[in-house]
Parts: C-alpha cells; sequence; structure tokens
C-alpha cells in the first residue's frame, strides 16, 4: 500500500510519468509499476505485463491494470536486476 500511495503522489507531480520502484517490505521484495495513460497509449506500454516481467528476478509474480501494476517475491537479492531490467523494458 505504502508503494501504491508513493507511485501516485509522484503521479500528481509529473505530466508524462514512466515509475518503477521497488522496496522490501517485512523482508520481502516488492515492485510498483505506474505509467501514465499517456505513454500507455503511445508506446503501447503496460505496467501489468511490464511487471510480470520484472517479478521473475524477484522470485515472484504480480499484475494489474495497464496504468498500475504490483508484484511480489521471495528473493530480495533480485530486486536491483529488475529495476535495471525496468530502464530496458522502456
Amino acid at each position: 500500500e505504502a508503494l501504491k500511495q508513493l507511485a501516485y503522489e509522484m503521479k500528481q507531480q509529473a505530466s508524462a510519468l514512466y515509475a518503477v520502484l521497488g522496496s522490501v517490505i517485512n523482508g520481502k521484495p516488492q515492485l510498483a509499476v505506474l505509467i501514465d495513460e499517456k505513454l500507455v497509449q503511445e508506446r503501447n506500454l503496460n505496467a501489468g505485463r511490464i511487471v510480470k516481467e520484472l517479478a521473475k528476478e524477484i522470485k515472484g509474480g504480480g499484475g494489474g491494470q495497464p496504468t498500475f501494476a504490483t508484484a511480489g517475491g521471495s528473493d530480495a537479492s533480485g530486486l536491483g536486476e529488475a529495476l535495471k531490467r525496468a530502464v530496458l523494458l522502456f
């Protein structure tokens, strides 16, 4: 919930946002992907698809909508790699 709130606060500050947030909460890695609707349409991006790909790095799964999606996993050591891959998927 904290990642979701932070993502939506960031969205209010930017006009075209592609954000991938990662955190370890209670020992478990978490990811959130937020994409501005304009970018979803213009670049054919989908936060749900992206977070599913990134979740592989943290040995987890996730999903969501084209503009917002979350994932959780069991391997926090993969969080850095997930964030690196997020850049490539943009």
